[in-house]
């Protein structure tokens, strides 16, 4: 059984012997940092109970779960809560929980050793050694760090459109989005003079803080928008974002080596400007895109059940 639980979904997978996907299962979000331990064990012991259908729980020979916030099991009131969760739902095995950057490292490659460069809402770089996070880089968390993620995006977006209304630059393109986006259509009445343009200013604050400030991400999507329209402002916000990820990449590894680098997260895969530009910058580098992380976990506990030799899961949809 492998489960991929983020901060806002859960999937599960089990797979047999031979890498056949026999059942999967997904919820919603179930970072324990996020939610309260109880409500994140329970949703992803649903979606480890949706995987299993109709087989005996007690089949299931190892349970790899990947998971965002896994340092929160460090506490064992949290850790007895996600173990009564286990033997609730009829899991007899071994349940490991791992970091979900080890499970979207092994989602791209078997290589033992590598790199994992994860952005999404937040930011983390993993060193993967035998299949295990052996050191991070970054990965502080909306406060302390997580450069280059969707948090760190979108707060550069509302930083930049505060500067354009304090220093009466123009509001088209980025400034624009974002006052939208935050205030709604009002937020586009802003005159020229001084006042509008600070109750402009004030009125962002206020709702930016409003709300929890992982919120920020939302604004993220808007920055790789105005980048691609060719805005200075927001290409030098993604500029700067893909040099924090790849400076951590490189960071993380060790001089010379020749591993994979594995780029997870909505702001590294797809049409990103930033997962672009950090790929430029690790020219050179073998660089792989994280497939499906539930995927991953379900062959590192197929490792644990049958040995070096378990086959890869086939991708399904979801």
């Amino acid at each position: 059984m492998g489960v991929d639980a983020g901060g806002t979904s859960t999937r599960a997978a089990l797979v047999d012997a031979a890498g056949a996907v026999l059942g999967t299962g997904r919820g919603e979000g179930a970072n324990p940092n996020a939610h309260a331990p109880e409500v994140a064990a329970g949703r992803i012991a649903g979606a480890i109970t949706a995987a299993l259908g109709d087989c005996d729980p007690g089949a299931v020979r190892a349970c790899v779960v990947g998971m965002a916030g896994v340092s929160k099991l460090s506490d064992q009131a949290v850790a007895a809560v996600f173990a009564a969760a286990w033997t609730r739902i009829g899991l007899t095995c071994a349940v490991r929980t791992v970091a979900d950057a080890e499970v979207a490292y092994a989602s791209a490659t078997p290589a033992p050793d590598g790199t994992v460069v994860v952005a999404g809402t937040g930011s983390i770089v993993g060193r993967i050694r035998k299949r295990r996070l052996a050191g991070t880089t970054g990965g502080y968390g909306w406060l302390l760090g997580d450069e280059g993620s969707a948090f760190w995006l979108g707060r550069e977006a509302v930083r930049s459109t505060l500067e354009a209304l304090g220093r009466g630059r123009p509001l088209d393109g980025l400034p624009s989005a974002v006052l939208t986006a935050a205030l709604g259509p009002s937020g586009l009445d802003v005159r020229d003079d001084d006042a509008a343009r600070l109750a402009a200013a004030r009125a962002l604050i206020t709702a930016a803080n409003a709300e929890a400030p992982v919120r920020l991400a939302r604004f993220a999507p808007l920055v790789s928008a105005a980048h691609d329209a060719g805005e200075p402002a927001a290409r030098e916000i993604v500029a700067r974002a893909a040099g924090f990820l790849a400076e951590n990449a490189l960071a993380a590894r060790e001089p010379g080596e020749s591993t994979p680098i594995v780029l997870v997260g909505s702001v590294l895969t797809g049409a990103s400007p930033v997962g672009e530009l950090v790929r430029r910058r690790l020219t050179g580098l073998e660089v792989l895109t994280s497939s499906d992380g539930v995927l991953g976990a379900a062959w590192l506990a197929a490792v644990d059940a049958f040995g070096e030799g378990a086959p890869r899961p086939r991708p399904q949809r979801y």
